[in-house]
């Protein structure tokens, strides 16, 4: 008996069993927790899963069994993920990748542009008028390093109203973390199917095909990692519980489809994207078991912790996952939160401080005004802060904290603001600074109203 969560139209049910009767609009069905082996099985076909073993000489129901690996074979078992799917068709069966031209607007070079120091905010991604899925609609704004040596990672913005048909995509490149800003995203996966709101996320890992169904005007950011996979942070000195729990990560159940269509397969290799042809869904997994999955979160549930007595705390605090690279305690990209929270401190400066930073910041906001920017930074819209480029409140902001009487204050209520923070120089693609027009020029003028203060 596996449990599992049901989700319709993202309202948490309680747990139930797979023995027990699924109604027919309960589309969404999950397992929760961080990292587990998973294993389950349409209920359509009932012991679709084989018992002890990955790979019989015939499986049930005539399915062919095809291991996913997302770690070396000989990696570590703490670290070690795969998963072994059992599908009506192999993967490999489809006619040879070609550029697929669509989409011109992803870029795969980061050497065209000079690099550029400023402060960088720009104005809410517009969303094209002109029938555009989630494939053509991806635009690379920065990035580092090279997906050829597994090393680095991008940064993307996906603005687009029209559903895939007949169509999936992946990455060979890395992990994709996906974050909605505006409409839902409707995802079917190899391993089962996901609905992301805003202020929730989701990561379809590196090489796990999907499609994402929307319905009207969708926009939001991707953070996509070359290196290693997302984990979460260590709490270390916090202890066992708190920031986001693993209970909260929810992965799909199984569920196919066995349908023949003439489908279009996407792949992202080496920053290029190509298309294959094949004459079946690629959403025909009647059963799997593994670790290595996609998997979703609500933002929602994160329990964050700060100071309840002096001093504004490093935001490392506000870390939701974390994909860590070969230095200790140094990230390849951080994905950060700036979440509704209570904020209870003597005698200090609440919002964030004045900082230059050897990491590199890139912002976004989901909904409501950013505490420490309340204008011009908009939900839809970002700011990216280079290695060592300085950065802070402007100066409305500086004035009204440095003033306010202090006492517990709930900060950030209606807000969910976030940053990819990483250890990597950004390059800007040539649509990121010139093409989209949305870089805001007057960004610096937020901070010449700052006045010196200084006394003797």
């Amino acid at each position: 008996m596996h449990s599992i969560l049901r989700d319709r139209e993202s309202d948490w049910r309680p747990v139930i069993s797979l023995e027990q009767e699924m109604p027919v609009e309960d589309k969404y069905s999950y397992n929760s927790g961080f990292g587990n082996e998973f294993a389950t099985e349409d209920p359509r076909c009932p012991g679709a899963l084989p018992e002890g073993q990955n790979n019989p000489q015939k499986c049930a129901y005539g399915l062919y069994a095809e291991q996913l690996s997302g770690t070396a074979f000989t990696a570590p078992r703490v670290s070690n993920q795969r998963t072994w799917l059992y599908r009506i068709i192999p993967s490999v069966k489809h006619v040879p990748f070609e550029r697929y031209t669509s989409n011109p607007l992803m870029s795969c070079s980061l050497d065209e542009q000079v690099p550029n120091p400023n402060q960088l905010r720009w104005k809410p991604f517009d969303i094209p008028s002109d029938p555009t899925d989630w494939v053509d609609g991806l635009r690379t704004v920065a990035g580092a390093g090279d997906p050829r040596t597994r090393n680095g990672l991008s940064v993307h913005v996906f603005v687009c109203n029209t559903s895939m048909k007949d169509k999936a995509f992946y990455s060979s490149d890395g992990d994709l973390l996906l974050v909605p800003q505006q409409g839902n995203l409707d995802i079917t996966t190899e391993m089962g199917r996901l609905l992301v709101k805003p202020n929730q996320i989701c990561v379809i890992q590196q090489g796990i095909r999907f499609s994402v169904n929307v319905t009207g005007p969708t926009r939001g950011y991707v953070l996509e990692v070359f290196n290693n996979h997302f984990v979460l942070p260590d709490l270390g000195p916090i202890g066992a519980n708190g920031l986001a729990n693993p209970r909260d990560f929810l992965t799909p159940v199984s569920w196919f489809e066995d349908r023949r269509a003439r489908f279009e397969i996407i792949s992202k290799y080496q920053g290029h994207l190509f298309s294959a042809q094949q004459d079946h869904s690629p959403f025909d997994v009647v059963a799997w078991h593994g670790n290595y999955a996609p998997y979703k979160y609500d933002l929602a549930n994160f329990c964050t912790v700060n100071s309840v007595s002096f001093d504004h705390m490093d935001p490392s605090i506000f870390t939701v996952l974390t994909c860590p690279s070969a230095k200790p305690g140094t990230a390849v990209a951080d994905f950060v939160i700036f979440p509704p929270r209570w904020s209870v401190a003597d005698n200090t400066f609440r919002p964030p401080y004045y900082h230059r930073n050897c990491m590199s910041e890139f912002m976004g906001l989901i909904l409501g005004r950013y505490e420490a920017k309340e204008s011009g930074f908009n939900p839809g819209g970002a700011t990216l802060h280079s290695m060592m480029t300085p950065h802070g409140p402007d100066a409305e902001c500086f004035e009204q904290w440095t003033q306010k009487e202090l006492g517990p204050i709930k900060v950030a209520e209606g807000t969910q603001a976030f940053m990819f923070e990483t250890s990597f120089q950004l390059a800007l693609t040539k649509w990121g600074e010139e093409t989209c027009e949305k870089v805001d020029k007057d960004y610096y003028k937020c901070w010449q109203r700052l006045e010196k203060h200084f006394k003797i």
